[in-house]
């Protein structure tokens, strides 16, 4: 694919770019999963994290929430002795913390899916950006899903974790007007 967007500098961004980012889910596992994976990225390159990717899959139990919220203190303290994922012990507590969150929104809500894409009124928001620099880190959508989420008892979900979280779900379609993935994306609105 020519034109990829530039972030997605190397091998390991290409899949992930050209077939995930950007693309709407609506899928409660993955919705969980990129909301961990995004927690752990927090002051880490995207690249460390996708290269542990199917590692952080194994020790979160698929990115199943009701597994993960049973995590206890010697599976905590297991994890940080995992050298396949990032051994932060706040970033650990933080993912089975927001395992029993994200439960309590799906029991509210019915499901986290139906609860999150409040946020951009159902839809995806589209953007026509020509230049990176353009890309914002936060938006206000994303200021209210990370008060809303904080509110809820969530960690690691300050606004550009969650701004994050918007673009690697869907929410918004911030591939350049360059790319090819732009147009694809969109059509999936």
């Amino acid at each position: 694919m020519n034109h990829r967007c530039p972030w997605a500098e190397n091998e390991i961004h290409h899949d992930y770019h050209d077939r995930e980012w950007g693309v709407p889910s609506h899928d409660d596992r993955h919705l969980f999963e990129m909301l961990l994976l995004e927690g752990a990225q927090a002051g880490l390159s995207w690249s460390t994290i996708l290269k542990k990717r199917e590692n952080y899959r194994r020790a979160f139990a698929g990115f199943d929430p009701v597994k993960v919220a049973r995590f206890d203190a010697r599976k905590k303290a297991s994890l940080l002795q995992d050298a396949g994922i990032v051994r932060n012990r706040l970033k650990i507590e933080a993912a089975v913390v927001n395992a029993r969150a994200f439960l309590a929104v799906q029991k509210e809500f019915g499901s986290f899916d139906r609860y999150v894409w409040t946020f951009v009124g159902g839809a995806p928001i589209q953007h026509d950006f020509t230049r990176s620099a353009q890309i914002p880190a936060r938006t206000a959508e994303s200021d209210a899903l990370s008060q809303d989420l904080k509110r809820r008892g969530f960690k690691f979900v300050g606004t550009t974790i969650c701004y994050a979280f918007m673009q690697a779900t869907g929410m918004v379609n911030d591939h350049l007007v360059s790319c090819p993935r732009h147009a694809a994306c969109a059509r999936l609105r």
